[in-house]
């Protein structure tokens, strides 16, 4: 089972990847529509990234509202 901290460095790593930012610029409590400057349609592409990398299924009641990368870790670590 993985722990809160690395799948925490994954999704850190993915959204670097996917959004071509430096991955040693975001961190764990970064608002991502912020630092990443996406909107709700990229942060869906991203949720949706993350729930075939991590092979969950996150509804939508339990991702609405969330903006860190922490939160959304923490929602991902509860499907596992």
């Amino acid at each position: 089972m993985k722990t809160l901290e690395q799948i925490i460095d994954e999704i850190l790593t993915l959204a670097s990847t996917h959004f071509k930012t430096d991955r040693a610029a975001l961190t764990a409590d970064d608002d991502f529509f912020k630092v990443l400057g996406i909107d709700s349609l990229q942060a869906l592409e991203l949720l949706t990234r993350l729930e075939n990398h991590f092979n969950v299924e996150l509804p939508d009641y339990e991702v609405q509202g969330v903006s860190d990368f922490r939160t959304l870790a923490e929602r991902i670590e509860a499907r596992l």
